[in-house]
């Protein structure tokens, strides 16, 4: 008899981990757009650098979150 079962903190923990993922997929094309609107301001290029970065951080998120939540379902133990 298996006793395969989704491991429920790994589950969360993937989760929280898409939740976070949610909040910078928002944050990083606001950064982009604030920083494409201003180009004359002295802060254009720190500004598109973090954009970029948080960008970069959501994508990367999304497959950890992804993979978490598939390890903690078909993982063998």
């Amino acid at each position: 008899m298996k006793t395969d079962k989704t491991d429920k903190q790994m589950l969360v923990r993937g989760i929280k981990t898409l939740v976070f993922a949610l909040m910078t997929l928002f944050m990083g094309p606001i950064f982009l757009h604030i920083a494409f609107s201003n180009k004359e301001k002295p802060l254009y290029i720190p500004i598109l650098i973090v954009g970029c970065l948080i960008s970069a951080m959501a994508v990367f998120l999304i497959f950890r979150g992804i993979k978490t939540i598939m390890d903690s379902m078909f993982k063998k133990r």
